[in-house]
């Protein structure tokens, strides 16, 4: 069975976009591959974060993985600073990197435009991600557009540590998503959704109570034209609704056009605003369960000691090959 490892920082709740685009699919992934799903607390930090919100983050975001159907005994889901061996393995990957490969990738040209100074991690948190994914011998990791510069990088670094050293790592592939798993800002439909947009009502959190969905479906983008029809191109806003409605309730986009041909906006979106409601209806419940029951704890230790086996091995694996501490005498 092959191994699929994907981190999500705890930076706040996860949104509609992050649930069909990713988490509702590791739901269908964790019934054919062996799954390692970690909470990245040790990216989140690259830039500043207040503690105790961070933890509170933590404990949400492994709550809700719980809660959209990840299942502790098909999956390991874990807290990556739960596992000591990432940033011990992060630091070797650091030791094969090049500056100016660091200094190319893209996320650090965004994050740090304009700044004069940033913390030195912003720079060098690739390689960490890269041992994130080595450590596990993984296969096949699914991530979105915006991270194939990182991923390309994680098989540059595994390819040059199994030149230098041993032919120790698997050299991960990178697994993008279905076409349509995109979903966009409701404010603005061309830029996708993220749960650190400014803008509340440019995306729908998990957690948002029923009257805050509604009305941010109702106040989403759209045109002046009245007409329910899928062009991205001319139409993103209206497009954006209909890939959600689809996705979510299982018809086919053209299904939804003429289920809508003769009805406006108003009418479509209420429509809409039900189907989100009804599918995190479920997940909302089980997450309130969750969130402070011991039986979170108990996944997560379960959790952080089956990582802990697999990827210790693999770090002693890549300390022996460099050379590193004592070879016990016999």
């Amino acid at each position: 069975m092959k191994t699929i490892f994907s981190g999500i920082q705890p930076s706040g709740t996860i949104t509609l976009g992050n649930y069909i685009g990713a988490l509702n699919q590791f739901v269908q992934l964790q019934n054919d591959y062996n799954c390692y799903f970690c909470i990245v607390d040790q990216h989140a930090i690259t830039v500043p974060q207040d503690p105790q919100t961070l933890r509170k983050n933590i404990r949400s975001l492994a709550a809700l993985y719980i809660a959209v159907g990840i299942d502790p005994e098909k999956a390991t889901l874990f807290i990556q600073s739960e596992v000591p061996a990432h940033a011990q393995a992060g630091w070797l990957m650091q030791c094969i990197s090049y500056i100016g490969e660091l200094e190319r990738m893209t996320q650090f040209k965004d994050k740090s435009a304009g700044k004069e100074a940033v913390n030195a991690s912003l720079l060098t948190y690739p390689p960490l991600m890269a041992a994130d994914i080595l450590l596990y011998n993984t296969d096949l990791v699914p991530v979105g557009e915006d991270q194939t510069q990182h991923m390309e990088l994680t098989r540059d670094l595994a390819e040059r540590f199994n030149k230098r050293y041993n032919n120790i790592l698997t050299i991960p592939e990178i697994s993008l998503p279905k076409v349509g798993a995109r979903i966009m800002s409701l404010q603005e439909p061309t830029k996708k959704m993220s749960k650190s947009d400014p803008n509340q009502k440019a995306y729908i959190s998990l957690l948002d109570e029923p009257a805050q969905i509604v009305k941010k479906v109702k106040s989403a983008v759209t045109d002046s034209e009245g007409i329910i029809k899928y062009d991205k191109e001319n139409k993103p806003g209206v497009s954006n609704l209909l890939s959600i409605y689809s996705i979510l309730s299982n018809k086919t986009i053209p299904e939804l056009e003429e289920m809508y041909t003769d009805k406006g906006y108003g009418d479509f979106k209420a429509d809409l605003a039900q189907v989100v409601v009804n599918q995190l209806q479920p997940i909302q419940d089980r997450y309130f369960q969750l969130i402070e029951s011991a039986e979170l704890d108990e996944i997560l230790d379960l959790g952080a000691e089956k990582a802990n086996a697999v990827a210790s091995k693999t770090l002693k694996k890549m300390e022996n090959a460099m050379g590193l501490g004592r070879k016990k005498r016999k």
